[in-house]
């Protein structure tokens, strides 16, 4: 048993003051006030800061060197989540984008692998090649490509954990959306031209999410609210948002906090393999990116990816944006679980969840990172 005092608690939705965390082998056993915890026990003492559940990330792509397009194998995946995971992400999906078929078969066989020999490798998400030409982004045009009945097929049949399907309806019909969605996939709408009214046909059709909020999709105006719009006027959406000063401009990302609140943004790095101690130039099929200041681009000076993690993100909103420490923390936690339908087993702090957490400082610095109850330093979480 652990007992772990002397911070504030963080479970999901609110902060816990004068309480105690108590951890019984992998999994939280009760959160007690302070005065009746169990004296017994390993007591930890943590000095200040918060503790909160480990950090929910649905879309990485690389860090530490490594990128999962690149290396679509179950020991690139466990080296992704160990860069990640001293960073406080205990639960993630690798994400492979658009690319040749051969590296989204072998990317899909490897997450089905690792979702039970990775820890906090949850599934995977599968952000193209079902996507609009139109609003590619760096993704390479000639892998994009309509889905079929087989591609359909094979997404469901791989599943292991959780799966989340970036598509967009200029490649996938509403049908088949419903299929997918009916099979337990989450469809994401993403990198995508659509109206308004094509986007709530694609919500209706069962996509509950949108990837990466304002960045390569059709834009809110007016008369033509496009994606953007119509994800901020649909509450049954959860979307993602890149809270690295980079891909939005603050007010953007004020706004969309504001009209969606904390249970309707899920925080993500969409990293690439500079994040979380990586180099700063890598190759992305080919093609050479380069971290500049805060951002990655190609040569043309198109966004690609991120180069930041989630305790990145959580400063970002708290501190640069001046928005409610709560609300952060919750868009990088139980919100993601929530969307992922993991909320029962991660994200929060409650009898019976598994004991992933993060320790944070006052300035929101990563202190310390249990797995199933066992800290980096206790070699509890290989990779």
């Amino acid at each position: 048993m652990k007992v772990f005092t002397g911070a504030r608690l963080f479970d999901g939705k609110r902060f816990l003051d004068d309480h105690a965390l108590v951890v019984d082998g992998a999994a939280i056993h009760a959160l007690v006030e302070l005065k009746d915890r169990p004296r017994d026990g390993e007591q930890i003492d943590l000095g200040g800061g918060i503790l909160a559940p480990g950090f929910v990330d649905w879309q990485i792509n690389g860090g530490g060197g490594v990128l999962f397009n690149a290396e679509p194998t179950v020991e690139g995946i466990a080296r992704i989540a160990a860069a990640h995971r001293r960073e406080g992400v205990t639960g993630f999906l690798p994400t492979v984008v658009t690319d040749a078929p051969e590296v989204l078969a072998a990317a899909l066989t490897a997450a089905r692998l690792a979702h039970v020999r990775v820890p906090g490798a949850l599934g995977i998400h599968v952000e193209g090649p079902f996507i609009d030409p139109r609003r590619k982004g760096v993704h390479p045009p000639e892998w994009i490509r309509p889905m079929r009945e087989k591609d359909a097929e094979a997404l469901i049949a791989t599943r292991a954990g959780v799966m989340v399907v970036t598509l967009a309806p200029a490649s996938v019909p509403h049908e088949m959306i419903a299929r997918l969605a009916r099979s337990g996939i989450v469809v994401s709408l993403g990198h995508s031209d659509a109206t308004a009214e094509e986007a709530e046909a694609v919500f209706d059709a069962g996509a509950r999410a949108v990837t990466h909020l304002y960045n390569a999709m059709s834009q809110l105006g007016s008369r033509t609210p496009g994606v953007v719009g119509a994800t901020l006027a649909d509450q049954r959406v959860i979307c993602g948002l890149i809270a690295d000063g980079e891909h939005a401009h603050p007010a953007a990302y004020q706004a969309a906090i504001a009209v969606k609140g904390p249970r309707g943004i899920a925080l993500v790095s969409d990293a690439m393999p500079p994040a979380a101690g990586g180099p700063d130039v890598f190759e992305l099929q080919g093609r050479r990116m380069t971290r500049v200041g805060h951002k990655l681009v190609d040569e043309n000076g198109t966004l690609a990816g991120a180069a930041i993690t989630m305790p990145d993100a959580v400063r970002y909103v708290a501190l640069t944006l001046g928005l409610p420490l709560a609300h952060a923390l919750a868009m990088a936690t139980l919100t993601p679980a929530r969307l992922l339908g993991v909320d029962d087993r991660i994200g929060r702090l409650a009898p019976g969840c598994r004991a992933d957490l993060v320790h944070l400082t006052d300035a929101l610095d990563v202190a310390g990172v249990w797995a199933e109850g066992r800290a980096l330093d206790e070699g509890g979480a290989p990779g």
